[in-house]
């Protein structure tokens, strides 16, 4: 069977490069005589698969050395509540901006650990845009501040950061991580699960500034405490052994491509065939302001929900899938993250087209 162009929000698409690549040392990988699967996380071989991963994305993301990279299981959501234990410890409050479900679920679960203010939300306009910032908002003496960088049901991105001054600044990239340059430096962390855009699902990677480090609380549990999880270079415990090696086979995938900025020129190109044709269309129409884009997700509609469902039936049997939209919202939602090609937008855009000419 030929391969669909997969529009998942996650677990996403893999590089086709990369998928060829594990499968050819499936059984034998570098002359070791064994599989990435069942090798063991404390060996020589597997040392340099986890420390190449680090140092490539370094590489990539240009990350200070100030800052510690740690891999990491349980998801993008366990850190909802590791990031108030390890760091909501000086004055016990935090600021946050609500821009859809995953920062709303941070939100939430922060609650539980201190004071906590959402500065602004976009609930108001079904999270279908970035809310303008009053910094007589802000918490002065917030231990931190925090956003979700891209927004992955929505389709909204922050395309400028906030200015928190010396409150220290934690972004949620899962969904546009890897897609474009980033400046590190103005984080005290960023982080994401890797089931977007960088490898299968199972791994969360953590990119945290030193001095943020050392102040968990006395209650957060060991394989929380991000102090523990640095000072033993992410194997504390097994790690995600396979997903980091598929992670770092991206990561060359990347460099390969001319790195970030490439990626971006790549990925911007993308975007602009999509939101081109959703902007000229009578039938489709996207759902963000078009200053709050983002790159990676790509949420639209049609007026009638029996033309959403019969457009989603026909998009699937054509080989275009997982195109329908989150649950929470409905509709439709093409994830184009960086292992889509530009020519799987644009046989997608042509589909519509003429699924807009046979249904008009």
């Amino acid at each position: 069977m030929a391969r669909v162009y997969n529009f998942s929000a996650g677990p996403s698409m893999l590089p086709e490069e990369v998928l060829k690549k594990a499968a050819a040392e499936m059984l034998d990988y570098e002359g070791s005589g064994q599989s990435v699967m069942e090798m063991s996380h404390r060996s020589k071989v597997y040392d340099s698969i986890i420390k190449g991963a680090e140092q490539l994305l370094r590489e990539l993301m240009n990350i200070p050395d100030n800052y510690k990279v740690l891999f990491l299981q349980g998801g993008a959501s366990t850190q909802f509540a590791a990031i108030p234990l390890n760091f909501m410890n000086k004055n016990g409050k935090a600021d946050f901006v609500i821009t859809g479900q995953w920062a709303k679920k941070a939100y939430q679960e922060a609650q539980k650990y201190g004071e906590c203010k959402a500065v602004a939300s976009s609930a108001d306009k079904t999270f279908s845009y970035i809310p303008k910032l009053d910094k007589n908002e802000f918490t002065k003496d917030a231990d931190y501040f925090y956003i979700c960088m891209n927004n992955t049901i929505y389709g909204t991105v922050y395309h400028e950061l906030p200015d928190t001054g010396d409150v220290p600044l934690i972004a949620d990239i899962s969904s546009c991580f890897l897609s474009e340059p980033i400046d590190v430096s103005k984080f005290a962390m960023v982080y994401g699960g890797a089931q977007k855009n960088v490898a299968p699902a199972g791994l969360t990677i953590c990119i945290i500034r030193e001095d943020m480090l050392g102040n968990a609380r006395d209650i957060t549990p060991t394989m929380l405490n991000y102090q523990i999880m640095a000072d033993n270079d992410s194997l504390y415990n097994t790690p995600p052994c396979y997903t980091i090696y598929i992670c770092k086979l991206v990561l060359e995938w990347l460099k390969e491509m001319g790195g970030l900025e490439a990626i971006k020129e790549r990925n911007v190109k993308k975007a602009k065939i999509l939101y081109d044709f959703l902007d000229n269309s009578k039938m489709f129409k996207g759902t963000v302001v078009p200053e709050d884009r983002s790159l990676m997700n790509v949420p639209f509609v049609t007026d009638s929900e029996e033309l959403n469902a019969k457009f989603i039936k026909e998009a699937t049997e054509a080989g275009f899938v997982n195109l329908k939209g989150h649950r929470s919202v409905g509709g439709m939602r093409a994830s184009i993250y960086n292992a889509m090609p530009v020519e799987g937008v644009e046989k997608l855009v042509e589909f519509m087209t003429e699924f807009e000419k046979a249904n008009s």
